[in-house]
Formats: C-alpha cells, structure tokens, sequence
C-alpha cells in the first residue's frame, strides 16, 4: 500500500462486486453506502484544493506586482487583446521596455 494512501475503514461486501460479469455497475444497497467516507477524511489535501476560491493563489514566487487602474486608449487595448491570453503582461511589457530605454 503507498505510504500516502490512508487504509479504508471497511470494505465493501466481498460477496458483492460492484459490477457483473459485463461490467455493469449493479444498484448501490445502503450497506455499500455506509462504508463509504467523507473524501474530507481521506484525503483532506484533495478538498482543500477543490475548495479554494477563483484567483486564490499560493505564496509568490516572484515579486509582487501592483494593481492599479489605467486609462488606456481602445485602440490600445483591441490590439493587445487580439494577441490573446497574457495581453495585460505584454502591455506590462512594453512599459517595461519603455522604462529601461529612458534609464539609459
């Protein structure tokens, strides 16, 4: 058994398979219903990601970037929209460039 398996408590009725001779899942009966476990208790890890919020995220791995509201032009914007997922970071870009070519 792998070392990040937890044992299951009970097992299913041996004398009933899930499934027959085709493979088709034979009606669930209650006493296969109460060896069942919350998966919170099996595996919590699992639930913990499946719950986390939308935009939720971990710790950053690289510098945080600041949130600020900027008016642009709708030409500007279009165009790095047509270019698809990640227009924002390559406006960010842009300015980037434009920065560090004043600096020198």
């Amino acid at each position: 058994m792998s070392e990040n398996r937890k044992p299951s408590p009970k097992s299913l009725d041996q004398d009933l398979p899930l499934t027959d001779e085709d493979g088709e899942v034979r009606e669930m009966t209650l006493e296969d219903f109460s060896a069942f476990r919350p998966t919170r208790a099996l595996v919590p890890e699992v639930v913990e990601r499946w719950e986390r919020t939308r935009g939720q995220r971990g710790p950053q791995k690289a510098p945080v970037k600041e949130r600020v509201g900027l008016r642009l032009n709708r030409d500007v914007v279009e165009h790095f929209r047509q270019t698809g997922p990640g227009w924002q970071s390559r406006i960010n870009d842009v300015l980037e460039d434009y920065v560090k070519a004043r600096e020198n």
